[in-house]
């Protein structure tokens, strides 16, 4: 799934008008026989071509494909690009992986972390991802040549106070340091139950308040993570104390629904991702709707890389909550690819509406990263470039052959140029 400018790179005059077999605007419903009406790059106006009559020096044909938005990956580690497979065999558990990706990575320096998310970032624009939310481990920097967009989360992490600190104090510069790039937002991610304690949790809210910032953090991961909250005992106990981890006094978390008591304390963040969600309960679900600023993102093929039952995806969606999707890294994926994970959905969730897929992979995407109303991951008029579009081959007549030909099909980006 490369980049192909090919014969879709045209030159612009004043006005020209592009015109596909379909056009998904995502915010609104597909346009059989579409086009789009462009001035200076900028999609002015979207329609059906019927009973249009432009004049035909203006006019560049697409073809046979479907034009959509770039994709959204709202959840990636950047830093892990390097992987060329996923760490431990299909099947490990969450806990066994975070040991193996701890012994297998060590310590990477600041510059091995920076080239790494660099790979990542072209690898992500490649294969058609326009926005990204990286988890970073500061300090990190972004190349600012990019067209690109980074939400860049801050991760803090520690179960000692020392480790604690320090990590805060990072999440902070980082704060500091990304506001020079223009392609770069921040935002702040306290890691995940097992690893932030709730005092640190509600520090990182505390970060994203002051600043204005989404916060993303790893919940309802897997049901080690919620037998270590309720009860201190499980896989992930075992794996503390055999690294010398274990903290006194910290688990199990206080109260008998910490998932839910969770929920609610980092609600009070502007906007919040909630990471995975894989091992969600129905009443933390409802409790999640009730927050429309809290978007849930699933990343469908590291979910099946661990084997974890059925993603309650629909159930989340069904209550009315937001639904973004992610690659997590490819410590636990083949590629960065959002177009495979969407792919990945149409084939092995046939119980999903494919529109809703797509949705999370752009407009949710961008709406969970960036707020609600974002000119990210949709087609609007006055809102979306031309060159921020992709394009998929398909010879579909209906929309439910359209769907058929999405599963196998590889996507191009759509290349404009000024005219000299």
């Amino acid at each position: 799934m490369a980049i192909d400018d090919g014969d879709a790179v045209k030159r612009l005059g004043p006005e020209t008008v592009y015109v596909a077999a379909w056009i998904f605007p995502i915010s609104r419903p597909p346009i059989n026989g579409g086009y789009l009406r462009v001035v200076d790059e900028q999609v002015v106006e979207i329609g059906a071509l019927r009973n249009q009559n432009f004049p035909r020096q203006d006019v560049i044909d697409l073809g046979e494909v479907a034009v959509m938005p770039r994709m959204v990956n709202a959840h990636t580690h950047l830093e892990f690009s390097d992987c060329r497979s996923p760490i431990g065999q299909p099947g490990i558990s969450l806990a066994e992986w975070i040991g193996k990706v701890i012994a297998a990575r060590g310590v990477a320096s600041e510059d091995q972390r920076n080239a790494r998310i660099r790979d990542g970032i072209a690898e992500s624009a490649g294969s058609g991802v326009g926005l990204i939310g990286d988890i970073a481990t500061p300090p990190s920097q972004y190349p600012s040549d990019t067209d690109t967009t980074i939400v860049s989360f801050a991760e803090v992490l520690g179960l000692s106070d020392v480790r604690a600190g320090e990590r805060l104090e990072s999440a902070e510069k980082h704060a500091v340091t990304v506001a020079e790039n223009p392609s770069v937002e921040f935002a702040v991610s306290p890691h995940a139950p097992y690893s932030t304690p709730p005092e640190l949790v509600g520090r990182c809210v505390e970060l994203a308040v002051q600043t204005g910032a989404p916060l993303a953090m790893h919940v309802a991961e897997s049901p080690d993570e919620r037998e270590l909250l309720r009860f201190g005992s499980g896989r992930f106990a075992e794996v503390l104390r055999g690294a010398g981890l274990w903290p006194k006094g910290v688990f199990p978390w206080q109260g008998d629904q910490p998932v839910s008591d969770l929920i609610d304390a980092i609600a009070d963040a502007p906007r919040v991702l909630l990471v995975h969600g894989n091992d969600l309960q129905d009443d933390e679900i409802e409790r999640i709707a009730r927050h429309p600023h809290l978007s849930v993102v699933y990343c469908p093929r590291t979910h099946a890389f661990f084997g974890y039952d059925a993603h309650p995806v629909q159930t989340l969606l069904d209550a009315g909550v937001r639904v973004a999707l992610g690659t997590d890294s490819r410590a636990s994926n083949p590629d960065l690819s959002v177009w495979k994970e969407v792919q990945f959905l149409l084939h092995q969730r046939p119980d999903l509406d494919p529109h809703d897929v797509l949705e999370m992979a752009t407009m949710s995407g961008a709406d969970a990263l960036l707020g609600a109303g974002s000119r990210s991951g949709r087609i609007e008029a006055g809102k979306t470039r031309v060159g921020s579009l992709v394009s998929i081959p398909t010879t579909a007549q209906r929309l439910d052959a359209v769907w058929r030909d999405f599963v196998s099909a590889d996507l191009s980006c759509i290349g404009v140029q000024r005219r000299a």
